[in-house]
């Protein structure tokens, strides 16, 4: 990529990325799929650069507007199949934490439980997911209904909030 289009991809990003989020949000009404979207929308963007006028022109936002849609549409297409399918409830998901279990382990858990306890719902079962179950990102992405680069930006971002904490109660800047 030449300056010429890096500065002109750099000018629609700063035009469209705000409006591209919000029709993303509204097709998907998940904040980290509508990330994803005007993501997956951008480099379908790159790809055709050279076919693209203006920034500011009509014709240019009226491209920007069908890539973010149809881009959009796909990603919930993709992850309504994720709920069609449900999982059959059975004895071996009925099944109970032991009693006996050992003391070490409780330990671990309300340690993890402290140092999951400033980030989301999402983000920690993200984490609990890749750590503890140790599952690939892909592996972790189907079972979120997330994209893979999704649940990967998710992971980071959860991460630097965990170490920020850490330092936090570390040094007594709570």
């Amino acid at each position: 990529m030449d300056r010429k289009d890096s500065l002109k991809l750099q000018r629609l990003y700063e035009l469209y990325e705000q409006p591209m989020y919000r029709i993303a949000f509204a097709v998907l009404r998940s904040s980290g799929l509508a990330e994803d979207a005007v993501s997956d929308a951008f480099v379908r963007i790159i790809k055709k650069l050279d076919r693209i006028g203006e920034a500011d022109s009509p014709k240019t936002k009226s491209y920007i507007i069908k890539v973010i849609k149809s881009t959009s549409i796909s990603i919930y297409r993709k992850h309504k199949q994720f709920y069609i399918h449900e999982l059959p409830i059975n004895e071996e998901t009925m099944q109970l934490p032991d009693p006996a279990e050992n003391v070490e382990e409780k330990v671990l858990t309300e340690d993890t439980e402290e140092m999951l306890s400033g980030v989301s719902d999402t983000d920690r079962k993200i984490i609990m997911l890749r750590c503890s179950s140790g599952l690939s990102w892909k592996e972790v992405a189907g079972k979120m209904s997330l994209t893979e680069s999704g649940v990967r930006k998710r992971f980071e971002r959860a991460r630097k909030k965990i170490i920020e904490t850490k330092g936090e109660k570390r040094y007594g800047n709570q």
